[in-house]
């Protein structure tokens, strides 16, 4: 063919010929494809299905192991994974253990987020170059975290303080209200699930301000209502008789308690029955209760007893309607005399099938004059408690407040990081747990029995309970068809608790698992005036099973789960 323009014929294969173009471009593209091709297959050699080089998890270095070899590495180290979490809130330092806020690296996912075969060639070229540290993925339980961050609350919150009204030298003192700080427990629970491993850096869980409930405007209403309510004797009338309810005793008898946003009255009619009674006494004959004494290890009947007279509690709301008059002539009242019958009689004690032991038990304690004050003034307000069918036993409810007035004196309790403190009533947590353990045998049902936050080495682990007031109580509910019956021995050097009433199976006892998840104690030093030194303990979880047998048999098997914190030297 010949080039009509230039008139020059093109040369078969040379440069200008296009289908030679053509060609060659296609053998360049073919080359490059296959140096590609190539470079990807040393890329799928190079990088492997395993972990890559470099990595580590929480410390724990991991690189260049195949899965199951990361896997296991991971899952048995006991580098900071495993190392105590460092916390503050409202002044306070905490170790917690991980595995007593439900905390725990997932190894297998953990692995599984930085290893397996990639197809992706960029993700390949990565992994040539090395990884590096890379966050574990955490498994939270969140009930056990939810524990641990309410009982942290519970040992360190500063609760807002409404305001309160006592009667000094018989006159009404007002003492305001103040706010409080306390833990935001869902921010606290995120912030130590984002601590998790421990760093070595301490985390400050937030806290929040809590304002009262009534304002000051409210609390100086109720303090000038309350200097009226004293401020002359309330005169009471019954029959024949006159008697005169001195300021005094109105004074003792009046409290006050916050509902709501306001702060209401209350009166206690047995203190203003009892200041009149010498007086009363010509129209009045008193009652009793029934209840029982135990004889030859078996609890008999002693018969209760009808009594005529003023009723306290109605004594107490008729006085209640003069007290805000001001004049003598409005502060008089007339009372009648009528049957009062007691609360329980002969025929309903007979009734509610007290009549055997059905458990005891003892806690032995070293001896100290504050202990032998705190538990044995416990112990009296527990003896003789009745607890009818269905019915939920209080701690805090039967034991009181420990102040003074309720028979209380200082001593040592469990502080804020498991460091012991003094304050009134320290001591009681022993006649908490013998009442508890008692229960326990007696196949009470747990409604809220909270173990101390460390492990004292004289209670049996898993088989123990303390009580805060304000703060949690430990309660059990009567789930037999009988009433039970308590009563207690007290010794300078131990409590006896024993409940009586009709046994519903031949025997409970008690088998404890091995302890898991063992915490070593911490050192801590504390150079202040106030420290008193201590024994460490360590932390650890134990399952105590309750075993409920009929016969030989065992009918119902309850296992009580508790985690103590490491108590540090």
């Amino acid at each position: 063919m010949t080039d009509r323009s230039s008139g020059t014929a093109a040369v078969p294969g040379s440069a200008s010929n296009p289908s030679f173009s053509r060609r060659r471009g296609l053998v360049i593209a073919g080359g490059v494809l296959v140096l590609l091709l190539a470079c990807y297959g040393l890329l799928i050699v190079l990088t492997g299905s395993g972990v890559q080089q470099g990595v580590s998890v929480a410390g724990v270095d991991i690189g260049g192991l195949s899965r199951a070899e990361a896997i296991a590495k991971l899952s048995s180290a006991t580098g900071p994974a495993s190392k105590v979490l460092l916390v503050k809130t409202n002044g306070h330092s905490y170790a917690v253990a991980p595995s007593a806020a439900g905390l725990s690296i997932n190894a297998t996912a953990t692995v599984d987020s930085v290893s397996g075969r990639s197809w992706n060639p960029v993700t390949m070229v990565g992994r040539l170059f090395g990884g590096g540290p890379v966050a574990a993925v955490v498994t939270v339980n969140q009930g056990v975290l939810s524990a641990r961050v309410t009982t942290i609350a519970g040992e360190t919150d500063r609760l807002e303080q409404e305001p309160f009204i006592d009667f000094v030298a018989g006159q009404p003192k007002l003492t305001a209200g103040s706010s409080g700080r306390v833990l935001d427990k869902a921010a606290a629970a995120q912030e130590l699930v984002a601590a998790f491993p421990a760093t070595g850096t301490a985390v400050t869980l937030t806290v929040v301000t809590k304002t009262p409930a009534v304002s000051a405007a409210a609390a100086a209403d109720t303090l000038a209502a309350a200097r009226i309510a004293v401020s002359a004797p309330v005169t009471v009338k019954v029959d024949s008789v006159q008697a005169a309810i001195p300021t005094a005793v109105l004074a003792k008898a009046l409290t006050y308690t916050v509902k709501g946003n306001a702060m209401l009255p209350t009166l206690d009619g047995t203190l203003l029955r009892a200041a009149i009674a010498p007086t009363l006494a010509p129209v009045e004959k008193p009652g009793k209760d029934a209840t029982w004494k135990i004889v030859n290890n078996k609890p008999v009947v002693v018969a209760s007893q009808v009594g005529s007279g003023v009723n306290p509690q109605t004594l107490a709301t008729d006085v209640a309607g003069v007290l805000s008059q001001a004049t003598a002539a409005g502060r008089t009242v007339t009372a009648t005399i009528g049957i009062i019958s007691p609360a329980l009689t002969t025929q309903q004690a007979q009734a509610l099938g007290v009549k055997q032991q059905i458990s005891s038990f003892t806690q032995h304690f070293p001896y100290a004059a504050y202990r032998e004050q705190n538990i044995g003034q416990a112990a009296k307000y527990v003896s003789n408690t009745l607890l009818l069918p269905g019915q939920i036993y209080s701690m805090n409810g039967t034991i009181k407040e420990r102040t003074v007035a309720n028979g209380y004196t200082v001593g040592f309790v469990i502080g804020p990081g498991g460091i012991f403190k003094q304050d009134l009533g320290g001591g009681v947590s022993t006649a908490t747990t013998t009442v508890w353990t008692a229960a326990f045998y007696a196949g009470m049902q747990r409604v809220h029995v909270q173990a101390h936050s460390i492990w004292i080495s004289r209670y049996q682990a898993g088989l123990e309970a303390t009580v805060a007031w304000g703060q949690f109580d430990m309660k059990f509910k009567n789930t037999n068809p009988t009433g039970v019956f308590i009563t207690t021995i007290m010794r300078p050097t131990s409590l006896t608790v024993t409940m009586w009433g009709t046994k519903v199976y031949t025997k409970i006892t008690a088998v404890s698992d091995p302890r898991t998840n063992v915490v070593a104690y911490p050192t801590d030093y504390d150079p202040t005036a106030t420290c008193h030194a201590q024994s460490g303990e360590p932390g650890f979880g134990i399952v105590v099973n309750r075993l409920f047998w009929r016969g030989n048999t065992v009918v119902k098997r309850e296992p009580i789960k508790t985690v103590y914190q490491p108590s540090p030297v």
